[in-house]
């Protein structure tokens, strides 16, 4: 074993040790979030309209950080669940404005609550002062891979 391989250590590395936090989370979240009828990657069209608000495809797009075509998949099974409803922009017939259904808005505070509880499960072990220095850490490391990217 040469001595490059001896300082290998994963098992120490943050950015290691957070993304497979991240897949444990994600999994807690999907387990709640589903008994309420919605999903993890729904969240943020959900948040950008939970306040009537009605805005495009491009917008929700930007707003959740992902391609186009995924938008478009994503809010075509959010339709098909009977969660959004599309209707013609009156300023651009080409466009269509995208806005919640009574049904989503009804799954919006139980989402809430799966949420929170999942929250007080991965932090049950942290004090307050804790979890300030770990969302400001958290915080100050993403905004390092933002200016890397």
């Amino acid at each position: 074993m040469d001595s490059e391989e001896a300082l290998w250590r994963p098992e120490l590395m943050a950015t290691l040790a957070i993304a497979r936090l991240g897949r444990l989370l994600a999994k807690l979240h999907d387990v709640g979030l589903q008994r309420v009828g919605i999903t993890a990657s729904q969240l943020p069209v959900l948040a950008a309209l939970k306040n009537g608000e009605r805005r495009t495809q491009l917008e929700l797009a930007r707003l959740a950080g992902v391609e186009q075509p995924s938008m478009a998949q994503l809010l075509a099974r959010m339709e098909r669940d009977g969660l959004i409803r599309r209707e013609p922009a009156p300023d651009d017939r080409r466009s269509t404005l995208v806005s919640l259904t009574d049904t989503a808005l009804q799954r919006l505070e139980p989402g809430r609550d799966v949420l929170r509880a999942a929250e007080d499960t991965a932090c049950a072990g942290l004090q307050a002062d804790e979890r300030a220095v770990l969302m400001d850490l958290i915080g100050r490391m993403a905004s390092s891979v933002e200016t890397a990217l």
